[in-house]
């Protein structure tokens, strides 16, 4: 998922974030992604929203907050969460997860969906940023699956609310740091390297369907459903408690039964879910929807 990271504050004509519109804006922002922004994290709001000022030409926060508030904020919430949101992901970054998804989830799953007369898994990686995540679950199942099962169709959908992040995935094109734990065969047989770029081959960006969603808005949430393996890597980190109530049950509602969740390793639904069975894998735990 595109998040919200630490950068240092440059500050529009000298103004600053009051205290008052820092609450203004947090709460107009957390009501529309569910995103939260915690008192001790003012100055990242100030920092990120002080460029889109400096942007527009706007001469302080409380005129920002003011044109969000005028009619013009549904036109302005995309840039918005552009600005607040950034990302910071490679290829194979879980790669105990994709270990787990080779060998044990996707041939368990297909098992399963065999025996129901239904040819098909579809996997969703719901936060998926600059697309990494789900390119690397294109390249898996390209090399470890598609083999195995060659009649089997597969659907990969990739979302974030971020529309810029989903602008670069489409492309497909990134830099070492992207790249950094390809394996040397994925790297020859699916990139071509120009430069100080490693292009991504179309035969993997088409294995991928990007969409914009905002994971916290439940009418599109109603739109994602029937999805055997979800991944939602460092998403739950940026919500307050309530949010990730709200979107762990739009989640489980997006899956079928005996489906999977993968969140990130540093995530939990301990004290946020009972509704979802943990099943530990080597260095991964996953989420089964009983």
């Amino acid at each position: 998922m595109s998040f919200v990271t630490q950068a240092r504050v440059i500050q529009p004509g000298g103004a600053s974030l009051s205290e008052g519109v820092f609450q203004q804006l947090r709460t107009y922002i957390y009501e529309r992604t569910g995103i939260f922004f915690a008192d001790n994290k003012k100055y990242l709001l100030e920092s990120r929203v002080s460029r889109r000022l400096l942007s527009l030409g706007v001469p302080s926060f409380e005129s920002y907050y003011r044109m969000l508030t005028n009619g013009q904020g549904s036109s302005e919430l995309v840039h918005l969460i552009n600005t607040v949101t950034i990302n910071e992901t490679f290829f194979f970054r879980n790669d105990f997860q994709f270990a787990a998804l080779q060998d044990t989830i996707l041939p368990e799953l297909i098992k399963k969906r065999r025996g129901e007369k239904i040819d098909r898994i579809r996997i969703w990686s719901a936060a998926c940023s600059t697309g990494e995540e789900p390119y690397t679950i294109a390249m898996v199942l390209k090399d470890k699956i598609i083999p195995r099962f060659p009649s089997l169709k597969l659907e990969i959908v990739a979302s974030d609310i971020n529309s810029h992040v989903l602008d670069v995935a489409r492309k497909g094109t990134y830099k070492e740091y992207a790249i950094r734990a390809v394996s040397e065969d994925y790297l020859r047989r699916y990139f071509v390297q120009d430069g100080d770029k490693f292009h991504l081959h179309d035969q993997i960006k088409k294995m991928v369907d990007f969409r914009q969603v905002n994971l916290f808005d439940r009418n599109t949430m109603r739109s994602m459903r029937r999805f055997d393996i979800i991944f939602a890597a460092n998403v739950l980190i940026y919500f307050d408690f309530n949010s990730k109530q709200a979107v762990i049950s739009s989640v489980y509602n997006s899956l079928n039964k005996g489906g999977y969740l993968l969140v990130g390793n540093s995530e939990t639904l301990y004290g946020v879910s009972q509704a979802f069975k943990p099943i530990h894998f080597e260095k991964a735990i996953a989420y089964r929807k009983e």
